[in-house]
Parts: structure tokens; sequence; C-alpha cells
């Protein structure tokens, strides 16, 4: 099989002749740019080359089709045209993270800031006339939202303003993804993987706004939780309208991309803390459960396009009515969160999902453990997730900037290993 058969056989439940791997197709798969170039200098030997970030927020390396064809990786990922800054994608400029000092290449309307500690700040859409929207703290990898909530006045409220940032995707956003899913389905045998932007309802990464230059509604991490609970009126507008602007997206990149994508990513709204749950089963069906099934049921009435959906922790009962509400793929399968064991999570939801994840603990394993356990742990996730089909090996959440070379190393061979191939 070549890498889009083989990712095609696993999202149709078939055991592939080999299994799929993926790092880098999405923002929930990838690795942090300081890892990425150690890994990359490694694999390749190549001392001049400059990583591209992908995803400005986490500070994501692009993992470019060189390095993807050296490690025998299946998937390619198509990013929209904005990041999560609002800045436009594909003109780049020099960049170096302060943590460690790595060079990369970041957005050319990638404007900062440095204050006396170091930190690093960002602002929406480069405009640095304005409040920054994020931090990257002088040890730190990647940025954090600012808040930027305004005092919150009930009676002036209106749901409209968390609306701001949804609306039909302009023709200049369809061509640009028209034209990067065109050529890598043409020119690659890559199987391809499409993230949408804006189909996330309550994903709290994007509540904040970063990308805006003056977010107003409910906009703080925390009076955004508490809204929904005491304002769920408002909540549910917000809702209704951004799924009403979705479903008329989704009719676009339909008629745009037509079957070219094999798996759109919708969602990284997260519902599971490390011990359970953070919702209950009845306000996920209330709340989410009709809006992302109407997000889902148009995707598989227009397209053969299979949904992923990125959703953190311990999350173990909210599982059926997730794949009741259309969802084909789960991400990052974290089975480092309590009632996530692998075993259970694929003798209970194996042939209804597939698993996209799981492959090595991000948390504990791969950053601090040693290269023998992250072998171990690798190799035992692939025996239990990948038999009989139905698994795409990735790492769960991101890779981090500061996972130690040998530990990467550690997992390739892993990988490799459950392969039968050798890439490093």
């Amino acid at each position: 099989m070549n890498s889009r058969e083989r990712l095609q056989t696993v999202l149709e439940h078939k055991q592939p002749d080999r299994l799929c791997v993926d790092i880098g197709a999405g923002g929930q798969t990838g690795i942090g740019i300081c890892a990425l170039d150690k890994l990359r200098k490694a694999v390749t030997g190549d001392e001049d080359y400059t990583c591209k970030i992908c995803e400005t927020f986490q500070m994501l390396g692009e993992v470019d089709d060189d390095l993807k064809r050296k490690l025998q990786l299946d998937v390619a990922g198509i990013y929209p045209l904005y990041d999560m800054f609002g800045l436009e994608t594909g003109k780049f400029k020099k960049f170096k993270m302060p943590v460690d000092g790595t060079e990369c290449l970041v957005p050319e309307g990638f404007n900062y800031t440095v204050n006396e500690n170091g930190d690093v700040y960002m602002y929406p859409e480069g405009d640095t006339s304005v409040p920054p929207s994020a931090v990257m703290p002088s040890t730190s990898y990647f940025f954090d939202s600012i808040d930027r909530q305004k005092p919150v006045e009930e009676d002036k409220l209106n749901y409209l303003d968390n609306c701001e940032e949804f609306g039909l995707l302009s023709e200049k956003e369809l061509n640009y993804f028209k034209q990067q899913v065109s050529w890598y389905y043409n020119n690659t045998e890559f199987g391809i993987y499409v993230t949408l932007p804006a189909m996330a309802f309550g994903d709290i990464a994007l509540v904040p706004g970063p990308f805006l230059k003056d977010p107003k509604g409910i906009r703080g991490v925390e009076e955004w939780y508490i809204s929904t609970a005491i304002r769920k009126d408002y909540i549910m507008k917000v809702f209704e309208k951004q799924c009403e602007i979705a479903l008329e997206n989704i009719e676009l990149l339909a008629e745009t991309l037509g079957d070219m994508p094999q798996v759109v990513f919708v969602t990284g709204t997260d519902f599971g803390a490390q011990r359970g749950p953070f919702i209950s089963p009845e306000t996920y069906r209330e709340m989410y459960k009709p809006f992302q099934k109407a997000i889902n049921d148009k995707i598989h009435k227009l397209t053969n396009w299979k949904v992923f959906m990125h959703c953190c922790g311990s999350i173990a009962p909210l599982i059926p009515d997730m794949i009741d509400a259309g969802f084909d793929v789960l991400n990052p399968v974290q089975c480092s969160a309590e009632n996530m064991d692998p075993q259970m999570l694929k003798d209970e939801f194996g042939e209804q999902l597939v698993f996209w994840g799981g492959g090595v603990d991000t948390q504990k394993t791969l950053p601090f453990g040693t290269p023998e356990e992250v072998y171990k742990e690798v190799r035992e996730r692939i025996d239990i997730f990948n038999e009989g089909g139905g698994y795409v090996f990735n790492s769960i959440h991101n890779i981090q900037s500061n996972v130690p070379l040998e530990n990467l190393i550690s997992m390739i061979k892993a990988v490799d290993d459950a392969r039968g191939l050798k890439t490093i």
C-alpha cells in the first residue's frame, strides 16, 4: 500500500499492510519547534535547514515533506490560511526561540515585543498598536493567551459579540485550501488531513480570541466556563449562530475540495480532566452534541470525509454520545488519564472509532522517561491499538519542545520495529 491507501484502510477499520503513522498533520498531532529542529538534524544530517512554524500559538514545527519521506510518515496536513493570531501563512521571516536559541521561520506578520525578563508578547494580526493577546514566557516554548475580559455588564451582553470571528470563508481562503489539497492529492501519495476553521463549539483555546484586536463578550477562560452554567441561553445563541455559518462553510468546502481530503479536523473542545469529565453526559447532550451532530451529518451527507475530534482527558463516559454525534476519529486518546485504559478503549469502542494517538504519554514517559521506557510503552500501545486496524500512531497530544532527542529516536525506533522498517 502507499500512504494514502494505508490511511484509507485504517479509516475503514481494516488491517493495513503495516502501522499507519502521523507526526505533524494537525495542531494536536504535532511537534514543538525545538524538538523538531533537533530531530531533523539528527535524522537528515542537514545542519543548515531552518524549520518553519506551522502553528504559532503552540509554536509547532512543520514536518516538511522530505522529513516525512525519510521517516516514512503517512499523513500530510493542511492548515487554514490564517493562524491563531490571524496571521496569513505563506511568507516567512527568521525568529529565535528565547528559551534555547533555536532558529526557526515564522509568518511574516509575526510582530512581537520583548520585556525586560525576556518574555515575548504577541499581537493579534501582528498589530503592535493594540494590546498584546498572548505571551510566551522566557522559560516557555509556547504562548499563553492574555486575559482581556472586560467587566461584564449583564444588561449589555450581546451574543453576537462572541460571534465576531465567525464568517463565510472568502474566495481567497477557499482557493488556498483548493491549491494546497490539490497539490498533495496530485503530486504525492500521502494521506490527506485538513483542519477546518471555526467548527469547534466552545474550544477554550479560541474563546479568548487571540486573533481579535478588541474582543468583546465573554472572553475570559473562567468567565466562559461560569457562563455555560449561569448564562446558558447566551452560550446556546452563540453556538446556534456559529453552527449556521459553519454549515454554509461546509457546503463551500465540499464543493471546492470534493473527496480529495480523507480526514477533516473539526473540533478541539476539551471535556476531560485527569480524573474524569468536567461536564456531565447530560450537559454534553444538551449543549454540545446537537451542534456537533449537525456539523458531522452535513459533512457525511456531502462528502466521504471522516470527521476527526480532539478531546483531552478522561472522557470515557462521553464517548458513546460522541459516536452517536457522528465522530469517526478520536484523538489524543489520553491513556494517562483515569478510566482510559488502552485495552478497554479498544475493546469497547474500537469497532466504531478510529484511534489517532495514544502511542506514548507526553506528560511523563516521553519527556521524562528513559529511552527504554519510551520504547516499551510505544510497542505496548501499538500492539493494543493496531490490532484489527482502525489506528493511526501518534503521541498523546503534541510532542513538546523539551523532549530529549534520545527519547524521540527511541519512539521512532519502536515504531520502525513495529513496521519492520529502519528509517534512522
